[in-house]
């Protein structure tokens, strides 16, 4: 019966989401998963009668009008903040006063993002709405069904074993953007002239609040989930900690670092412990939320007109910190585009002495009014990137002069131009010195060809003597060529000719990266060299060709298509060939030894770095992947790991050193 094979592929494809954005742990290939959803969606188009709200055909729908405002069943409170231990021990021994046992606490990391309220009936989810005050929010519960850790029907995975279950249940969590996706989406709106955001909270806020959901949908957005409020499932939780361990089965994303205590002392250990290990996190945490582990205490203790008593959230130090603007520089990048960089006077943050930041463009100095002189707020965007995010409000701000962004470029005095829907100013001459240089050393980059011993001041020096103004004039420098250069004597002269004539032999994903191709970088790189076996073919490909592949599209496919019908870049690439420059892809030869086996790599080797150690792995016919799940082989444990290592001892993984590393691939 046609509904009864819906239901399966649907309820099927359902199971498939859950191990692969809940768990972290795919059991089928994309491949499998796609050619599924397709059948369901061609049978759903023939019979729209047996179209379901949990569908995963239903998660990305149409253009809203707008978010109606929503009065919650159950109110969001707020969250009384503490500081330090002794604030700590204050408020547990407030709450130990009440009980004449000792309190159990339950520690988990605070996710900077937003707060949301999922309220699903007989197991569907009907409803989503953001915290607002608390007491009235707003309905965006289209764009909420695109957030594929958000179950649109509640699947019981130990209670009734692969079984729709159906409890009325309201739940509270976080919906965030890794810092990996923030970071990417940044660099895309640069690129196109869009808006950039301050951090991974205000694009998640600001992916939730699209009217068009399909725009949503492409936004890299999850959910942690941490509390529920049960109505209709049989016996409830007695402790908040069984309560998450409830969601769990429910099928609900929660944060793996949680932590049962014995008492405040084990809640200041676990703050203690994430302080710093939390940079090593792809998601953004400013703190840790403590609470009394026992519903019936929770509920003796009460609330106050704003905060529960039983609760309270630690905030980590402050990663913000005000500092003085002493100027604003201008750096040429290799497209061209002009950018502001704050000049400061070095202050710590995050643990390092940040004495510039990033100002991204000329309209984001003229939305904040940042001018030389002022006192600025910096903080690290994603606690990664130093960056100007305020102007402090001082009588002497207004006494300074408005910035005036420039008309010429620094370097060459072209005329600076505003490309057609970016924001950005270019500087268009072909042949301005520092787009040249900057070609030059992203080149030699480990992007890039990963030129060793050849810096931005050893290229500076090259230039300026008029010994490279491209790429390929790196391969026609001889030895004493280098003993011209200032304080270079004969080992250093060995080294950099010996590391330019090596590069030769890096992959062709390696030289396609170096090319500096408008839009095409190192992932984008990859795609193209998987699709093709050699230059030419990548050169002699139409625009239709490129943009049918998955991951190009057509603005890059128009990108990489102009640039191998550019003279100079056509002169350019002949001349490498004539180098003895290996432009096929090697991976063709690869042998399968290693097939079917998924490799993480962490922390720093000795005998090679982690690309190449990579690209030994692909050679045999292995994968690499940047997060640690069951679905992982091996992880290769280098020289201080991060959290990967942690992970694969949790989950089992085998772990390798690098020795045993070299021995499975035959280099030992």
């Amino acid at each position: 019966m046609i509904e009864n094979k819906i239901k399966n592929i649907r309820d099927t494809l359902n199971k498939y989401a859950y191990n692969y954005y809940v768990l972290d742990n795919p059991i089928v290939s994309d491949f499998e998963y796609d050619t599924l959803y397709k059948e369901l969606e061609a049978l759903e188009k023939e019979y729209p009668q047996f179209v379901t709200p949990d569908s995963p055909t239903q998660r990305v729908g149409g253009i809203s009008t707008g978010f109606k405002e929503h009065k919650h069943k159950y109110r969001l409170y707020s969250l009384d903040n503490t500081y330090n231990a002794d604030e700590l021990r204050k408020w547990y021994e407030r709450i130990q006063k009440e009980f004449s046992e000792k309190v159990e606490l339950v520690c988990e990391l605070k996710i900077d993002g937003l707060a949301i309220a999922l309220t699903y009936h007989d197991g569907l989810f009907i409803q989503g709405v953001t915290r607002g005050d608390g007491i009235i929010g707003e309905d965006i519960t289209q764009n909420l069904k695109t957030i594929k850790a958000i179950p649109l029907r509640l699947f019981s995975t130990e209670f009734e074993k692969d079984k729709i279950f159906n409890p009325d249940v309201e739940v509270r969590g976080e919906i965030y953007m890794p810092k990996t996706s923030f970071e990417k989406l940044n660099e895309e709106n640069l690129r196109n002239g869009e808006k950039v955001f301050a951090n991974p909270r205000n694009a998640a806020a600001g992916s939730l609040r699209q009217l068009d959901s399909s725009i949503t949908a492409k936004r890299d957005l999850s959910m942690f989930t941490y509390t529920a409020i049960i109505e209709k499932a049989g016996e409830s939780p007695k402790t908040h900690w069984d309560s998450i361990q409830y969601i769990k089965k429910l099928g609900f994303k929660t944060n793996p670092h949680i932590r049962l205590v014995d008492d405040i002392e084990g809640a200041i250990q676990f703050c203690k412990d994430w302080e710093t290990k939390r940079f090593e996190l792809d998601y953004a945490t400013d703190g840790v939320v403590i609470k009394v582990n026992r519903f019936d205490y929770q509920n003796e203790l009460g609330f106050t007109s704003r905060a529960p008593k039983w609760a309270t959230a630690f905030k980590f130090p402050p990663e913000e910190i005000s500092t003085r603007l002493l100027d604003i520089e201008l750096g040429v990048g290799k497209t061209g585009a002009v950018t502001p960089v704050a000049v400061l006077e070095p202050v710590n943050l995050a643990g390092s002495v940040v004495s510039r930041a990033s100002l991204h463009n000329f309209d984001e100095i003229k939305r904040l009014d940042v001018r030389i002189g002022d006192r600025v707020l910096i903080k690290k965007a994603a606690e990664i990137i130093p960056k100007v995010i305020k102007v402090s409000d001082t009588d002497e701000h207004f006494n300074l002069p408005e910035y005036v962004p420039p008309y010429e470029c620094p370097e060459c005095c072209s005329k600076l131009v505003v490309r057609d829907g970016e924001v950005n100013l270019y500087c268009e001459n072909p042949e301005c010195p520092a787009v040249l240089k900057a070609k030059l050393e992203y080149w030699v980059s480990k992007e890039a060809m990963d030129i060793d011993f050849i810096g931005p001041s050893v290229i500076a020096q090259l230039f300026s003597l008029g010994l490279v103004r491209t790429p390929v004039d790196f391969y026609k420098l001889t030895y004493e060529d280098f003993l011209k250069l200032d304080l270079v004597k004969d080992k250093s002269a060995t080294n950099m000719y010996n590391s330019i004539q090596e590069s030769k032999m890096k992959p062709l994903s390696k030289f396609v990266t170096a090319l500096s191709i408008k839009m095409v970088g190192k992932e984008t790189a990859e795609i193209l060299v998987n699709e093709f076996e050699s230059l030419n073919d990548i050169i002699n490909a139409s625009i239709e060709d490129l943009a049918k592949i998955d991951g190009i599209g057509d603005k890059i496919a128009n990108g990489i298509y102009e640039f191998f019908r550019d003279e100079k870049n056509i002169k350019m690439i002949e001349e490498f060939k004539t180098l003895d420059f290996k432009l096929e892809n090697v991976m063709q030869n690869k042998t399968n030894e290693l097939e079917g086996q998924t490799f993480v790599l962490t922390g720093t080797l000795n005998s090679m770095t982690r690309d190449e150690a990579g690209d030994k792995i692909k050679m045999k016919g292995g994968k690499t992947s940047s997060s640690v799940s069951k679905k992982t082989s091996y992880v290769i444990a280098g020289a201080n790991p991060g959290s990967k290592l942690d992970k694969a001892e949790k989950l089992g993984v085998i772990i390798l050193n690098e020795e045993d590393f070299l021995k499975l691939i035959g280099e030992g």
